[in-house]
């Protein structure tokens, strides 16, 4: 029975891991799919049965290693005839930049907004806090589709059309955010707060210095979510921008299908370029995200 222990003890962890990695494979094979059939040949794209390796890897470093200079050169030139297709025959680089300097703009300003209204609501005493914070909670049960009617009135008549200003200021009104940080600003200490005032800091020093560096990870969750909404929007772009140089990256992709004909490796090109920003993020900003999710619900 000692001997049987140990590995009874181990059992239950090599399961779950087992059963985690397993979801894991599950869930990045999309996203396997989709680099993978960017790099595909035009003849491999819909190919039955489907090629999971594309022929580019299989092929192309034995060609380069044996000598076949030539042979290498049109291999690499067809796989790669999507992504370069989508640089030279599209606006694909403008619709990027769209898409990054609205996503950019959008988070820190969010970031900015929330985390004040955030430290309001945390930290300080007011006539009628709760009873504010709970009726603006309770706007996120609005469903955003219903918003929409109004939001292109009001731009309309501010004259913001086909303007990076339609996209971004709506984005802006993040009330998720403020519930998130608030959440999070509360499980810090208020005493560091009075030993600060004490010591003579403004509250504009309280909150630069002292609530937002004690916040990064509450921060940086936000900062992620906010980031992969503002990339991934398309609904509401799609209404106010008409123009094709002012489209965001999902729009531009929207343009690439034909009425009656899918190209599929230049859809899952573009796709492939869209999704490279977003996981940068999470893997630079992982370790707050994780450690955001985990505090801000220790204390409500």
């Amino acid at each position: 029975m000692r001997l049987l222990k140990p590995w009874s003890s181990r059992l239950g962890p090599i399961v779950m891991y087992a059963i985690l990695t397993f979801w894991a494979v599950v869930s990045l094979l999309p996203l396997y799919w989709v680099f993978t059939t960017a790099l595909q040949l035009p003849s491999e794209v819909m190919a039955v049965p489907p090629k999971f390796v594309p022929t580019v890897i299989t092929q192309a470093v034995p060609m380069l290693t044996g000598g076949e200079a030539e042979a290498y050169r049109e291999i690499v030139t067809d796989a790669f005839g999507h992504l370069t297709y989508l640089y030279t025959g599209t606006r694909m680089v403008r619709w990027f930049l769209n898409s990054l300097l609205i996503a950019v703009s959008a988070t820190f300003g969010i970031l900015l907004l929330d985390s004040m209204a955030a430290f309001a609501f945390a930290k300080k005493e007011f006539p009628g806090r709760e009873l504010l914070f709970w009726i603006m909670i309770s706007t996120m049960m609005i469903p955003g589709q219903v918003m929409l009617v109004p939001m292109f009135m009001i731009v309309r008549e501010l004259g913001l059309m086909n303007h990076p200003f339609a996209v971004l200021l709506p984005q802006l009104s993040m009330v998720f955010g403020v519930f998130l940080l608030r959440q999070f600003m509360k499980t810090i200490p208020s005493d560091m707060m009075e030993a600060a005032r004490i010591d003579g800091a403004s509250e504009w020093a309280i909150y630069w210095r002292i609530m937002l560096p004690l916040a990064k990870p509450g921060l940086a969750t936000l900062g992620i979510f906010t980031f992969m909404a503002s990339w991934n929007s398309f609904l509401w772009p799609l209404i106010v921008m008409q123009r094709p140089e002012w489209f965001t990256l999902p729009v531009g992709l929207k343009t690439l299908q034909d009425q009656n004909l899918v190209n599929y490796g230049l859809l899952m090109s573009g796709a492939a370029v869209a999704a490279i920003p977003m996981i940068i993020v999470f893997l630079l900003f992982q370790q707050y995200f994780i450690k955001g999710l985990t505090l801000g619900g220790v204390k409500g």
